[in-house]
């Protein structure tokens, strides 16, 4: 296993210490936010990890390593990059053994931060089950990898262009808790607000460690949602926001977008219509994530 990973020296002593280290996905940064706003946020959110008390390790693959970590000229690689591969579970082995480089999305960070022994993670968003997944069986892997690996992953909720009820149905036949940090209901990435509830409240990182260091010692596999809204002043409003995804879906469907590239496409597109609004909301909600994670992951040593 250990030819495959390498570590930034930052993180190598962290682990080598016990200390708290929080992983960060490398996809948000090649295919979430255009440039030179990804590079700012993806060294931002790292320096809040550290200001809290944790150590962030973004994880990427290159020239066939899992890299625990990355410097300032690999980070520079993924921010700018147009070959740059979206990796999830399924295309882990190939990107790995064929060399190239891969973003990680929260199924492929997940299987890095597992492998690195790193217990909690920050991102945006989890992927879920898409509109229209009772048709088309569009269901992201980001699932399915919280249903059998031990990371705890902090966000905003699922993204707002899915189908939360059926993605918070899924998590549950899976036996995913989704915890709602400081909130009884289930945020929507850009507003804190879905209509859906939480299976349980949590108010501070201690109580967040004590359930997953009890459901990992139970033997219970699998990760955790921490449901984190994004702060209120950065919030949009649900209604609006849902009114604007739907024609984003709307014009997808009719350009025949489909499988990885509708939630670049959306996202994109989300971003025009509400003339940037969407993206000032999704690097605010970011870097409150990976406030929480450090906090949590500090609490959970």
């Amino acid at each position: 296993m250990k030819q495959y990973l390498t570590f930034t020296d930052e993180v190598k002593a962290a682990l080598a210490n016990n200390q708290p280290v929080v992983a960060l996905e490398t996809t948000i940064i090649s295919h979430g936010m255009p440039y030179p706003q990804n590079m700012e946020m993806a060294k931002k959110v790292e320096q809040i990890i550290r200001d809290n008390g944790a150590v962030p390790a973004t994880i990427g693959i290159m020239g066939g390593k899992i890299k625990i970590g990355l410097n300032d000229q690999e980070l520079e690689e993924f921010a700018t990059n147009a070959n740059v591969e979206k990796v999830s579970r399924r295309d882990f082995a190939h990107i790995l053994s064929s060399g190239k480089i891969g973003a990680t999305t929260v199924s492929a960070t997940m299987i890095g931060a597992a492998l690195a022994g790193i217990k909690v993670f920050a991102t945006g968003g989890i992927g879920g089950v898409h509109r229209e997944g009772e048709v088309t069986m569009d269901v992201s892997a980001d699932l399915t990898e919280l249903a059998q690996t031990n990371v705890a992953v902090v966000c905003a909720g699922a993204k707002s262009i899915l189908d939360i009820g059926r993605t918070l149905e899924f998590l549950e036949t899976h036996g995913v808790p989704v915890v709602g940090y400081k909130t009884s209901e289930f945020p929507s990435f850009y507003a804190r607000e879905s209509g859906y509830g939480v299976d349980f409240r949590l108010d501070e990182p201690s109580e967040v460690a004590s359930m997953l260091r009890t459901k990992w010692e139970l033997g219970l596999n699998g990760g955790a949602i921490i449901a984190n809204p994004v702060p209120a002043e950065s919030a949009m409003n649900h209604d609006e926001i849902e009114g604007v995804i739907q024609q984003a879906l709307n014009e997808a469907k009719e350009q025949n977008i489909t499988g990885k590239k509708v939630t670049p496409f959306l996202l994109a597109r989300i971003k025009q219509l509400t003339e940037g609004r969407s993206l000032e909301t999704n690097i605010a909600l970011v870097y409150h994530n990976a406030q929480t994670a450090a906090q949590i992951a500090v609490a959970l040593k």
